[in-house]
């Protein structure tokens, strides 16, 4: 849609922003008052290792884990339902949600204003490894600020 209408991409960012977030919490929803009734989706979907990864994770990580989430190839979903499971406090989690999310649609939106064609075409080929070096980058911060 960016491609098609520059200028409206900030505009695009900020409603897909907004659905993600809404999205999320719904996710957020299901885990914290329906894990057990969607247990077997999350097997039969192949989702269910996914999911206690991301649990794992969650229980390191906390708030950090939903905002490298925005970015990180691990669907987002898995990552909603770990912070309803855990309990997350709903404030805490809209926000690191907003961040993360919004930081990258307005990041491709953006790049995408900037390079044209090239750049979306760039973005879809690297779209994965641009993600997990920013979760890196995420973990490096998170333990300089710890430290």
């Amino acid at each position: 849609m960016t491609l098609a209408r520059p200028r409206q991409g900030p505009l695009f960012a900020l409603i897909t922003t907004i659905a993600s977030v809404l999205g999320g919490v719904a996710g957020y929803a299901i885990g914290y008052f329906a894990l057990e009734a969607i247990t077997p989706m999350l097997h039969r979907f192949d989702y269910w290792d996914s999911y206690l990864q991301v649990r794992q994770w969650f229980e390191t990580w906390g708030f950090w884990a939903v905002l490298a989430a925005g970015f990180s190839p691990i669907p987002y979903k898995l990552f909603t339902i770990a912070a309803g499971t855990m309990g997350m406090p709903l404030p805490a989690f809209v926000l690191a949600s907003i961040v993360g999310r919004g930081s990258r649609f307005f990041l491709v939106a953006y790049l995408v204003m900037w390079g044209g064609p090239p750049m979306q075409a760039k973005l879809r080929k690297h779209m994965e490894t641009i993600g997990w070096v920013l979760v890196g980058v995420l973990i490096v911060a998170y333990v300089v600020i710890k430290l």
